[in-house]
């Protein structure tokens, strides 16, 4: 039995190892489009359940896959593909809130689990220069709604209501409980 994460994401990568057990990783190639004019959590967790799906595995293992995105005014923002697109994320979420939405599947034989983290981020106004600086840092380049709350968009949020791990990528406290109940021989008293 192998524990596998479907995703090729160092913060993911990082955020699993909180875990103390041992993982192996296969990133999942599916194509990751949404409908923009389907439910964002419904989407974000249709996606994860099609990565886990994608990834090769053996009937007694374990597979964990996500997808982030950011909501703001129920438009979904993935990553920016140009520094362009990054800006006018920004600016989109400058002084106003949004959510940050995690779709996770845990895949274990014929068993799965697939669920929605949604937390809430404030984020103060932002000057075009200070967007202009942050995008220049590469960044907000692969991260979805052009920010790392762990990096330079720290520095732009004022209140956070919620999973702070789920805004990384992986909300490890409820991805736990999962984990505990599907697969309590493998995670003993670490969760």
């Amino acid at each position: 039995m192998q524990l596998i994460l479907a995703s090729a994401s160092p913060r993911r990568k990082e955020l699993m190892a909180l875990f103390h057990v041992p993982f192996v990783i296969r990133a999942a190639d599916i194509d990751e489009t949404m409908n923009p004019q389907a439910e964002p959590a419904g989407e974000v967790a249709r996606v994860s359940r099609r990565k886990a799906l994608a990834v090769r595995r053996e009937p007694e293992d374990i597979v964990v896959a996500a997808d982030t995105i950011v909501v703001c005014g129920g438009r979904i923002l993935g990553k920016p593909h140009s520094e362009a697109e990054a800006a006018a994320m920004l600016s989109m979420l400058s002084g106003r809130a949004h959510q940050v939405m995690t779709g996770v599947t845990v895949l274990r034989g014929e068993k799965s689990e697939t669920f929605t983290e949604v937390t809430e981020l404030h984020f103060r106004p932002l000057t075009e220069q200070e967007i202009s600086a942050y995008v220049s840092t590469g960044e907000p380049m692969d991260k979805a709604g052009a920010y790392g709350i762990q990096g330079g968009g720290a520095l732009f949020c004022t209140r956070l209501e919620g999973d702070y791990y789920n805004v990384m990528g992986l909300p490890v406290c409820r991805l736990g409980g999962v984990l505990r109940r599907m697969a309590p021989e493998l995670m003993g008293e670490m969760v």
